[in-house]
């Protein structure tokens, strides 16, 4: 029996694309290009919270836990902006 994890994935990635892409106006110095890096650095910050479906962890979460990730996730976007912004403006410096 081969197992099938193709449902399996971190939770975060969507909102996490969702909100870079949302924000991404508010930076016009970054490129489109750019725009995955600014996921990367904010899915690292986040951490991993596998699920197979989305309802299912939508069911299990109260309210307070869903805007406390939403608030987490905002937070961690706006970092990654302000990070991968910075790193490219050190780098025209050199």
């Amino acid at each position: 029996m081969t197992p099938d994890f193709s449902s399996v994935h971190n939770h975060y990635e969507r909102p996490v694309f969702d909100a870079v892409a949302r924000m991404a106006s508010n930076y016009p110095y970054l490129s489109a290009e750019q725009l995955p890096d600014v996921a990367c650095v904010a899915l690292n910050r986040l951490g991993a919270r596998y699920i197979r479906h989305t309802v299912d962890l939508a069911f299990y979460l109260t309210e307070k836990e869903r805007l406390s990730m939403e608030q987490t996730i905002s937070d961690a976007v706006s970092f990654a902006f302000e990070f991968v912004q910075a790193r490219i403006a050190m780098r025209a410096r050199r």
